[in-house]
């Protein structure tokens, strides 16, 4: 008996320990005040932060990794991309940027970031995503860590034409040829999608969506229902429209990892701290509990918060450079238990 509830308290541990581990923190580098690698590596340590995503190979990251128990996401940055459909130059970005650091826990390689071929900024590398993909995925199957790391990229909900119901989400036209082959390989090689999911930039549209309730988690009854399935937060419609999109394409198997998500705490109206540490904290303790989606029930979901500072040379409108958790001197802008 006593063998008994000793092995179900080591289960109950270890279920717990990996939950307390979903979500991570994606770390950009588009400050002139941040702190050094090393000291941020230290950070993500001390606040028991176990997941990292960055957003190109840095020497300096890669090494203040080795040896910790955080896993990681590498992007291949969208400028890359051009150079990786030459199998000979994915097998080298593999040698160079993970066999160098095989003290360096791999989580996934994101190949591209929010390609979109409606977007005029994006849609000059949608041809190269899948080669690179795939000369990426076969660079790591060479040296036998296809198993271990798993390829993919990240996309984002834009690329869908419908959203709401969420049951009824499926992808614009114009991006079709594009996705489908890309869903394919995920599920083909048993890879998740990585999906940028912000609904502060569906409540602040165009069009806007009014209830600031539906997107902080903190609405107390149903938005709507969807096929009998009530939503109280737009985080969970945004989700299941975009397992609809890709479940129509052949994904129902592919997992959705979150890799991106946060709220901005300044420069517009519901840009604030208040706002910002409610969605943050409530986004927590949505993606570590049991409950999943509407359409997704009872499962954690991997999610990676945007961003680890405040980043001021960030481009883009000014509520860009607000989406920290941290302060670049490394105070927490909210108390978040990760």
């Amino acid at each position: 008996m006593a063998s008994t509830i000793l092995l179900l308290g080591i289960l109950i541990s270890f279920f717990v320990s990996t939950d307390a581990q979903s979500v991570g923190v994606c770390y950009g580098e588009f400050g002139n005040s941040l702190p050094s690698q090393q000291y941020v590596v230290n950070l993500y340590t001390t606040n028991g932060i176990t997941r990292m995503r960055i957003y190109a190979p840095n020497p300096a990251t890669l090494g203040a990794l080795g040896e910790t128990d955080i896993e990681l996401i590498l992007d291949v940055p969208n400028g890359s991309l051009e150079s990786l459909t030459d199998p000979n130059a994915a097998t080298t970005w593999v040698r160079d940027n993970v066999l160098s650091y095989p003290d360096v826990n791999f989580r996934y390689i994101a190949v591209g970031n929010e390609v979109d071929p409606n977007n005029d900024n994006t849609r000059g590398f949608a041809s190269f995503v899948l080669p690179a993909m795939n000369n990426v995925h076969n660079a790591l199957r060479a040296v036998g860590l296809d198993e271990d790391i798993k390829v993919s990229t990240a996309t984002y909900t834009g690329l869908l034409k419908k959203s709401y119901p969420p049951s009824e989400g499926v992808f614009d036209d114009n991006v079709l040829s594009f996705i489908k082959p890309i869903i394919t390989f995920l599920a083909q090689n048993g890879s998740p999608m990585l999906a940028n999911i912000y609904p502060y930039f569906a409540h602040v549209g165009p069009p806007m969506l009014p209830d600031l309730s539906f997107a902080l988690f903190t609405k107390s009854t149903p938005a709507y229902s969807d096929q009998g399935r009530p939503y109280f937060n737009l985080f969970d419609a945004m989700y299941d429209a975009h397992y609809a999109a890709q479940s129509r394409l052949g994904g129902g198997n592919v997992e959705i990892v979150v890799s991106e998500s946060g709220w901005p705490s300044a420069e517009g109206d519901v840009a604030t701290t208040e706002n910002a540490g409610t969605y943050y904290r409530n986004l927590i303790s949505h993606v570590k509990s049991s409950s999943g989606t509407p359409a997704r029930p009872g499962r954690s979901i991997e999610t990676y918060l945007f961003a680890m500072f405040d980043e001021n040379l960030k481009p883009g409108k000014e509520t860009e450079k607000h989406f920290g958790v941290f302060l670049p001197d490394q105070r927490p802008k909210y108390q978040l238990s990760f």
